[in-house]
């Protein structure tokens, strides 16, 4: 027996089912939902141990150099990322949508595969209704103006930049999309700047030692209370930024349910838990809404 069909012969695979056949399900989901996109994660059993120092906030902001070689390490990384595709999860998770079963998706990743799986809420703003808790790798901001741009143009631009610049097409890529290079050969590559007023460009996304804004996290309060039910899809919740909705949940009280390889900071939060492939999991989940 699979781990999947024993997982659906269990009281928790039908509760799965009972909470999203009700509807008004807010998703929570973390890197485990990606790794079948080829994105590794770090904690699930094909997670990579860090293999470089991460960047924090405050490097990032007080260190030319550092730019540099986070912007090296991005570009290269970002050829792998920014070609990812949705796998099954995502298109399971979009098909709840269309379907009028969810009311939200809080996601952690920084990967855009929710919203690229489809719109996840039916005609209402596309898939606008996923929240990207830590932002977007999609996305570039100018720290100076506060411009926002397509991470497709800067890629453009550093490619431009640095003709014949090659670090190897075998780095291993990081799950935040940054790729493992020394400092050789970081240091003969070229940043760009804002090209509105030339200041520090730096990704969407919220960096170590950098807090989620406010007001993003006060909206996710409030889904978690406007909903019936929490659905945690790949997170292992070891950061409080998502263990922290879900403590919400336990409190307000709204059922939670945990779907993830292995176990979770969560779990004694959880009224089930769930240990089985997110892909097989979701798409049996459809099937099983289907066959009611």
């Amino acid at each position: 027996m699979t781990q999947l069909a024993e997982a659906r012969t269990t009281g928790s695979f039908g509760m799965l089912l009972d909470v999203v056949a009700a509807g008004n399900v807010l998703v929570l989901s973390g890197a485990g939902l990606s790794t079948e996109s080829g994105i590794p994660d770090y904690r699930g059993p094909t997670g990579l141990a860090r293999r470089a120092t991460p960047m924090t906030y405050q490097t990032f902001t007080a260190s030319a150099a550092a730019r540099r070689r986070y912007w090296a390490r991005s570009h290269l990384g970002w050829q792998h990322i920014g070609q990812a595709a949705p796998n099954r999860g995502h298109y399971a998770v979009a098909e709840l949508g269309r379907r009028g079963l969810l009311a939200g998706i809080i996601t952690q990743n920084v990967d855009g595969l929710h919203q690229a799986a489809g719109p996840v809420m039916g005609t209402v703003m596309g898939g606008a209704d996923v929240t990207e808790l830590h932002g977007s790798l999609h996305r570039v901001i100018c720290l100076s103006c506060g411009q926002r741009t397509a991470r497709t143009d800067l890629h453009r631009r550093l490619a431009a930049a640095n003709p014949g610049w090659d670090a190897g097409s075998t780095a291993l890529i990081n799950p935040d999309g940054d790729a493992v290079l020394g400092d050789a050969a970081t240091e003969s590559f070229r940043v760009v700047d804002c090209a509105l007023c030339h200041g520090a460009l730096k990704p969407d996304v919220v960096f170590f030692g950098e807090n989620v804004p406010r007001p993003r996290v006060e909206a996710c309060y409030a889904m978690v209370e406007r909903a019936s039910s929490l659905v945690v899809l790949g997170s292992s919740l070891t950061v409080m930024s998502g263990l922290r909705y879900v403590r919400h949940a336990a409190k307000v009280p709204v059922p939670v349910v945990i779907v993830n390889q292995g176990s979770t900071r969560g779990d004694r939060y959880a009224a089930a838990t769930l240990d089985a492939p997110l892909g097989q999991t979701l798409t049996a989940l459809v099937a099983g809404l289907e066959e009611r």
